[in-house]
């Protein structure tokens, strides 16, 4: 149920009233009793979706997200390695293929 503000035209009191979206509008003001009360249109509360399909991190400030990153060193990455289990990844000759055991055994005319 929202909070809907209002102001009285002949006393200036102001309150807020929590009511049924359905509900009529009041029209009497509490302090003076006079019927000069209207309702003003307020910016309304902030609205999230939540269920499948949204997102939490989709409402983050830019502030929120860019400290993110500098705890993270930037990278995004959350400390994990693309490379083998031991993190070190193979090393490569220049032309994409490995130097090892195969390599050698390749040159020699082994295997």
């Amino acid at each position: 149920m929202p909070t809907y503000d209002y102001v009285c035209d002949s006393c200036h009191h102001r309150f807020e009233e929590f009511q049924s979206i359905k509900a009529e509008a009041l029209k009497q003001c509490p302090e003076c009793h006079r019927k000069k009360l209207r309702r003003l249109i307020g910016p309304g509360g902030g609205l999230i979706f939540k269920g499948s399909g949204f997102y939490s991190t989709d409402y983050r400030s830019s502030s929120y997200t860019k400290a993110a990153k500098a705890d993270n060193g930037g990278s995004g990455n959350s400390g994990t390695s693309s490379g083998d289990a031991k993190g070190k990844t193979p090393a490569t000759d220049g032309k994409g293929k490995s130097k090892g055991k195969s390599d050698s055994a390749a040159k020699s005319g082994g295997d």
